[in-house]
């Protein structure tokens, strides 16, 4: 069975980018594949959290997946910095990365461009932990969105590089997944880009009910369409695209022949949508709530998942050490 690792950095609540994105689907790969399932705490460092940030954010992103349906019985569920070889590989693969590389990562430059006053070491050998994360559990396949691909490559990259250094055929080439054919894009409730926390214009999946049905009331529309048959713009077509979302095809499709045809309300069109969405919510944000109270069972959950992922890591890491020359500890 082909083994499948993902993370997610504990920055806050999900929201409905990420459940369509990728929780959804990764409810579905855990029946299919060898998946393992982390909380990368470590990587969230790069922006400075406090303890009390890190504490909190770990947790609600535990009880949130496990409200989506992930399974720790079927793949396991670990906090990344509980399995410190990780930290050892990560060293390893930054002994091998060069500074130019690393400078021409396009989501370092990002970074740069946003936050000057905290460019730190951690941004840059981003690529290298990722790697660590995933060569550590010699993962055939990581389910990445288009954002991540050039940090793929970089994983991709360290493999090749380790095993042309030392000569040995040891770390597979880990491939980028979509379990769709077409990754899922969430556009956001303003109407441009796609739904993100930074940018504010997200559906929570802890939303209440009143909360969820006030954002999508609000979402940005425009004054309709003005002749029949008309091309949406990009405001209008991202609305239908979380409506299909939401509320399904068949509803996206009513709705387009009433655009067509210049008699859409899309008071109406949101009034659906809100409704299909607090469907949708309502048993996640209950099962969140009895989640998020129960630290014994998360604590059990994190503790379980750390030993089964730690079981792996140690066996890399001891293989690791004795093809570059260290001795067994």
């Amino acid at each position: 069975m082909e083994r499948v690792i993902s993370g997610i950095r504990p920055t806050g609540n999900l929201h409905l980018g990420n459940y369509f994105g990728a929780v959804k689907s990764f409810v579905k790969m855990q029946d299919e594949y060898d998946c393992m399932f982390f909380i990368a705490d470590w990587h969230s460092l790069t922006t400075h959290p406090t303890p009390e940030n890190i504490r909190n954010s770990v947790k609600t992103i535990l009880s949130e997946y496990l409200a989506c349906g992930i399974d720790p019985q079927k793949a396991p569920i670990y906090v990344q910095s509980d399995v410190k070889q990780v930290l050892e590989l990560y060293l390893y693969l930054n002994m091998n990365a060069y500074l130019g590389e690393l400078e021409r990562v396009t989501s370092f430059k990002e970074k740069v461009r946003k936050q000057p006053d905290n460019v730190n070491a951690g941004l840059l050998t981003y690529p290298c932990l990722m790697a660590a994360d995933i060569l550590m559990h010699k993962a055939d396949k990581v389910p990445v969105g288009k954002d991540q691909e050039q940090n793929m490559e970089m994983a991709r990259l360290f493999a090749r590089r380790f095993n042309r250094i030392y000569q040995v055929e040891y770390f597979k080439e880990p491939q980028s997944f979509h379990f769709a054919d077409k990754a899922v894009k969430v556009p956001g409730l303003d109407g441009t880009g796609k739904m993100g926390k930074s940018e504010g214009n997200c559906l929570y999946l802890c939303d209440d009910e009143k909360t969820v049905t006030k954002k999508i009331m609000r979402a940005v529309t425009d004054q309709g369409p003005t002749q029949l048959n008309q091309e949406k713009p990009e405001v209008i077509q991202n609305l239908f695209t979380l409506c299909e979302l939401l509320s399904g095809k068949e509803a996206a499709d009513y709705y387009n022949d009433l655009y067509n045809n210049m008699t859409i309300r899309y008071g109406d069109m949101k009034k659906q949508m809100a409704a299909d969405a607090n469907t949708l919510l309502a048993p996640i944000r209950e099962r969140i709530l009895a989640y998020s109270s129960d630290d014994a069972l998360l604590d059990k959950i994190m503790r379980q998942g750390a030993e089964a992922a730690a079981a792996r890591a140690e066996k890399t890491i001891e293989e690791v050490r004795e093809i570059i020359g260290f001795r067994k500890v």
